[in-house]
């Protein structure tokens, strides 16, 4: 809480939701994004149950099976930049409607494709929208107080892990009885919810503020207080660029005694803060933000472990596959065109069933030891779970060591959506969020083509090591992380957030 120039109490959207505590408005919020979350989730995990049956239908090679899996991922490349970029101009709420509009539309229609051409157009579309799953995280944390963020966003996690367990659960019912498309119809469901409800959803009061959309954004607060039972701060609603522009309008003895001409350079961004907040560059001004001098580690370092997450994540979900259908040994051709088909929903469902334990060991990490400590500690005891299948194991033995790692794994990239728009300030949060996102995707679309076709060509332990190698790197590259984001406060500049990290 601070004063104005005049006297007048002022309140900042932080200081707002922290007064208002967290309730009943942002559960409300988090059911929302939360089934935006089962739909990314449902219509990844389907990839792994989808491919086998398409392979054996359509006569497809490995090649062509592989890539079914990365036309999504490549779609996710473009969305994930596109509707970041879009959610940071126009604002949370459109970003994600046109993510559900094209998610659901294409995924129904990838139901009834005539042949393979056009399933790899429809299911690139799918991926387009897809793509949209960054900006539901960034737009649920900033309703959320400060203190308990982190305990919140793993909760927010869950709900990618029940997408995983459902669409297990749903291709060990359907497929056998029904069969594939009726498979991919049913997973379309949940991004129909978000088309249903989208009246309902709130545009983030933190986005409105930046936007000097005040008014807007004390209404919603407002809503806040009352659907929680708490009371407003009292005083006037500021933005931190305002905060930050009343104390740099003092002069300092540096800025007395430049040139006129250089004083007036050195403030021009603080007497307009709104070129910051409005490039009009667009996208291509919001990439170059990420690149400035304050944000080109942690981003670089940023797109390195999200690449190495996502390779690793959905590589431990089609492995799960492949080395339960025949092809973890290597027989004859025929005999693994003959298994092709036989895969083993049952060693999926429990396998998917690790998710649980990893977020619950999230929760548990956190906020007690920080993202850091978090995510470094489970890369490395992902590489030990790891190791033994360099070897050809029995079937049970695998099925507990794939168990193991995607423990490790989930947990790392539940604190890794945790940490990534924590660092970030507003103004391109979900740009940032979702062009790291985008660079995850590359690691998605080529771990089928790489990891997964060394399994298909007999080379197990090729795969393995190349899982080790990208895990342990994402690992180190965790440590050299500039700043622990444990407790700070979300900035909404890059000013802001500079000076906040100085002072970490």
């Amino acid at each position: 809480m601070g004063v104005d120039g005049n006297g007048t109490p002022t309140f900042t959207v932080d200081e707002a939701l922290l007064a208002m505590g967290f309730g009943n408005f942002q559960i409300l919020v988090l059911a929302y994004a939360g089934m935006g979350w089962v739909s990314e989730a449902m219509e990844m995990m389907l990839l792994s149950f989808i491919g086998p049956a398409v392979q054996s239908l359509w006569g497809l090679s490995s090649h062509e099976e592989s890539l079914i899996t990365s036309v999504v991922f490549i779609g996710m490349l473009v969305g994930a930049y596109s509707w970041g970029v879009v959610s940071d101009k126009h604002g949370r709420r459109k970003g994600f409607l046109i993510t559900a509009v094209v998610t659901a539309g294409a995924g129904f229609l990838s139901a009834l494709a005539p042949n393979y051409v056009s399933l790899i157009i429809l299911r690139c579309l799918v991926g387009l929208g897809l793509g949209g799953g960054p900006v539901l995280c960034s737009w649920f944390l900033e309703f959320i107080p400060a203190p308990s963020r982190g305990t919140w966003m793993v909760v927010f996690q869950a709900f990618w892990t029940v997408g995983t367990i459902f669409e297990a659960s749903l291709a060990w019912f359907v497929m056998p009885r029904l069969g594939w498309r009726w498979l991919l119809a049913l997973s379309s469901i949940p991004s129909s919810f978000l088309l249903l409800f989208y009246g309902l959803a709130p545009e983030s009061p933190r986005f409105l503020c930046l936007k000097d959309r005040k008014d807007e954004a004390l209404c919603i607060l407002e809503k806040i207080a009352r659907m929680n039972g708490a009371k407003m701060p009292s005083g006037i609603l500021v933005s931190e660029c305002e905060i930050e522009l009343a104390g740099n309008s003092i002069p300092t003895e540096d800025t007395q005694f430049l040139p006129r001409k250089d004083s007036e350079d050195a403030t021009s961004t603080e007497r307009n803060p709104n070129a910051e907040r409005n490039p009009s560059a667009g996208g291509i001004s919001s990439l170059l933000t990420l690149l400035s001098p304050e944000l080109v580690r942690p981003t670089t370092l940023l797109w390195i472990v999200f690449f190495g997450n996502a390779f690793s994540y959905y590589g431990l979900v089609l492995l799960t596959t492949e080395l339960h259908n025949g092809r973890n040994s290597c027989g004859s051709v025929k005999l693994q065109s003959e298994n092709s088909q036989d895969v083993s929903y049952k060693d999926v469902f429990i396998t998917t069933f690790a998710e649980f334990p990893g977020l619950l060991l999230s929760a548990a990490t956190v906020d007690k030891y920080g993202r850091k400590f978090s995510m470094s500690v489970m890369f490395f005891l992902c590489c030990i779970f790891l190791l033994p299948l360099v070897f050809h194991q029995p079937r049970s033995l695998t099925t507990g060591l794939l168990f193991g790692a995607r423990i490790c794994i989930t947990a790392t990239f539940t604190v890794m959506y945790i940490y990534a728009p924590e660092i970030y300030p507003t103004s391109v949060r979900s740009t940032g969020v979702g062009v790291a996102s985008s660079v995850g995707r590359i690691g998605g679309m080529v771990c089928p083509l790489v990891a997964v076709g060394l399994v298909h060509g007999c080379h197990q332990t090729a795969a393995i090591i190349l899982f080790e190698i990208v895990i342990f790197l994402s690992g180190t590259c965790v440590l050299l992380f500039p700043l622990e984001t444990k407790g700070r406060d979300l900035s909404d500049s890059i000013s802001t957030s500079k000076q906040t990290n100085q002072s970490v």
